[in-house]
């Protein structure tokens, strides 16, 4: 398989990067791990001999000797970001994966995190529930066309016209607006200037370096950030992230064209959560609520925000399924469901009397569904240390296949701890 994505099936923070790690590090012909959207506001865990890494911006790869890490053109890069991750990495003495970042790739400054913390808290009530870490505010820079990218930075005179650009009407907004100081254009570049010694290394023309990999038979690894509900066109609009982070944003984003992808997989939690505002139509107010974000560790790694937490949603893995072309699924913390009686499944969802099988069109129409409940019985074993998909309670196992009948994807596999080793493959490729 030399193009495999992993991509979010829900709304982020279902395990991607334990599914890439894990895809990295058990073959050994694997060489590219690439992140191809989003910025500093993404969140990965990865458990390794026990011990807890989290990675922001950098592809989980980085954690696996042997693998080159790319951060391609689509994602929006906080130099400042980066380094202080790279430089927590070393402090644990972790030995880092090459890696490259692409020269198309655009730079987060300073002042698109003052716009985006000044621009949400003046929205009040009607806040989007942005992390104010700018990568939205970059993006906007971005479509614009007064962004600045990675290459800029090398060539001074580029870099302060695209800065002064960037701020002619930043800074009327600032001081008209929400009332702010103005940001200095020389503060700006000054800010820049001081990563380009340490960057230089690292800035590739990385579409080129993909397409000449995949020629050569080598197999690159995309992973997704953020998830298909959070997709700017596909996901839950307003309340999603600034980027594509679908199958087909995941090729614009590393310039890799889609005839060369081979396999999609979905990653995707035996239930649900979300991090941030907007309609969620399975979430749990009650006790059951409270304990899956209790169980699960329902945190948000790059956030520290408490997760919103709900049953699995079927029409949103059927949804994922369609709009990304998946070819697999692979289920994480299926153990943090033991000991329910029974296990709540939405299958379907009724809006103002009617019955909707499929993610209904309109946002307002999606607000206002309630979910229909399907439920499977559950199982009170401890599954932590099943490593066979026959080891598992046979209740499990029933709950596992009725949610690959019920999602219209295979499962491929199902994460049964938080570990690398902690996974059961239900499919053998």
């Amino acid at each position: 398989m030399p193009a495999i994505m992993v991509l979010g099936a829900q709304w982020g923070d279902e395990g991607k990067g334990k599914a890439t790690d894990l895809l990295a590090s058990e073959n050994d012909s694997i060489d590219y791990v690439v992140r191809t959207s989003g910025g500093h506001n993404a969140g990965h865990t990865i458990v390794v001999n026990g011990e807890k890494f989290a990675t922001h911006l950098l592809p989980s790869g980085i954690l696996t000797p042997g693998a080159t890490c790319v951060i391609g053109n689509g994602v929006v890069v906080s130099l400042e970001a980066l380094f202080r991750e790279l430089d927590s990495l070393v402090a644990r003495g972790v030995e880092l994966a090459p890696l490259y970042v692409s020269a198309n790739a655009h730079v987060i400054a300073s002042y698109h995190s003052t716009i985006d913390k000044v621009t949400e808290r003046f929205l009040g009530k009607n806040q989007i529930g942005t992390t104010g870490r700018g990568i939205g505010p970059a993006y906007v820079d971005k479509v614009n066309r007064v962004g600045v990218r990675i290459a800029d930075l090398f060539d001074e005179s580029i870099l302060r016209k695209k800065v002064e650009a960037a701020l002619d009407t930043r800074n009327h907004l600032l001081t008209k607006l929400y009332n702010r100081r103005a940001i200095e254009v020389d503060a700006v570049v000054e800010e820049l200037l001081a990563y380009v010694d340490r960057l230089r290394p690292m800035v590739a023309d990385t579409s080129l370096m993909l397409n000449k990999a995949l020629d050569e038979g080598k197999t690159v690894l995309f992973e997704g950030a953020q998830a298909t509900m959070l997709d700017v066109d596909h996901g839950t609009y307003p309340f999603v992230t600034s980027s594509n982070p679908v199958a087909g944003g995941v090729c614009a984003g590393a310039g890799v064209g889609p005839t060369r992808i081979d396999r999609v997989i979905g990653v995707i939690k035996a239930y649900t959560t979300r991090v941030g505002s907007g309609p969620f139509p399975t979430e749990l107010f009650d006790e059951d609520g409270i304990k899956l974000q209790t169980i699960g560790g329902e945190i948000g790694v790059s956030t520290g925000r408490i997760r919103r937490c709900g049953w699995y949603d079927a029409v949103v893995a059927r949804y994922a399924g369609r709009v990304n072309g998946l070819t697999d699924l692979y289920l994480t913390k299926l153990d943090v469901l033991t000991g329910w009686e029974k296990i709540p499944v939405c299958v379907a969802y009724e809006v103002d009397g009617v019955r909707h099988d499929e993610m209904p069109m309109t946002q307002t129409d999606f607000h206002h569904a309630t979910p229909v409940y399907e439920y499977l019985d559950g199982w009170t074993e401890d599954i932590s240390a099943c490593r066979k998909f026959s080891d598992l309670p046979a209740t499990a196992q029933a709950y596992v296949l009725r949610l690959e009948e019920l999602s219209g994807t295979r499962i491929w596999a199902v994460g049964v701890g938080p570990g690398r080793e902690e996974t059961v493959v239900v499919h053998e490729d």
